[in-house]
């Protein structure tokens, strides 16, 4: 039997303002590239441009995390993520950071990505403010992807929190409404993921290895 294959896409956003450095966030890549690979999953790691990605310095811990070593120097060299990349693999998975409410909604190869692998009834997953990603994918009737089904991300709650909900391009809980996907939640800042036949989504960093999880789940069964 071939190993299944992941497809994993991530920011290359570097400001939220001139003083405010954002990026992928570190966790949300790491720890569902390591379940990914624990499972003997095959996975290639793309960004919106290409080459090295930016970290968000608030994601960086003060002490080297050995176990994300590996993920790490996948962020190295990434390749640019192209329209091939909705063919070949059995999951796409959207890790967050600030980061992606700049550079995923409106980008067109990861919408038309999303858009055949939405309509192949494949795996999308997602967390924190990765659903950016998936809030004008469309599938080709031009029904929006969330709509009707359960959802979860960052929530307007707790981008309040951060005191960052005036620096975003839009809130992603509301715009998520907005689609007309039905907004799940669990409590701010501790672990909630949901899934919706093949969609899953994800709340906030904690909730990045339940969300990779998940992911797993929808593609074994």
């Amino acid at each position: 039997m071939a190993n299944k294959r992941v497809l994993m896409v991530v920011t290359n956003h570097t400001t939220i303002s001139d003083d405010h450095k954002t990026g992928l966030w570190l966790e949300e890549f790491a720890v569902p590239y390591n379940v990914f690979k624990e499972k003997g999953y095959e996975v290639k790691v793309t960004s919106i441009k290409g080459g090295e990605v930016p970290l968000d310095p608030n994601s960086i811990p003060e002490e080297k995390n050995e176990k994300w070593h590996e993920a790490e120097e996948e962020l190295k060299n990434t390749a640019k993520l192209s329209s091939d990349d909705a063919n070949g693999f059995d999951a796409v998975f959207l890790p967050g950071g600030h980061g992606t409410m700049f550079d995923f909604p409106d980008n067109e190869t990861l919408q038309q990505v999303l858009q055949e692998f939405a309509e192949d009834d494949k795996v999308i997953g997602s967390v924190c403010h990765g659903p950016a990603g998936l809030v004008n994918v469309t599938y080709k009737n031009g029904t929006p992807l969330v709509k009707g089904k359960k959802v979860n991300a960052f929530t307007d709650e707790e981008e309040r929190d951060m005191k960052l909900e005036k620096e975003m391009p839009f809130l992603l809980e509301s715009k998520l409404r907005e689609k007309g996907g039905e907004f799940v939640s669990g409590e701010s800042w501790k672990d909630f993921s949901v899934r919706d036949g093949n969609l899953v989504t994800g709340q906030n960093p904690m909730s990045s290895e339940s969300a990779a999880h998940k992911v797993v789940e929808a593609i074994e069964s």
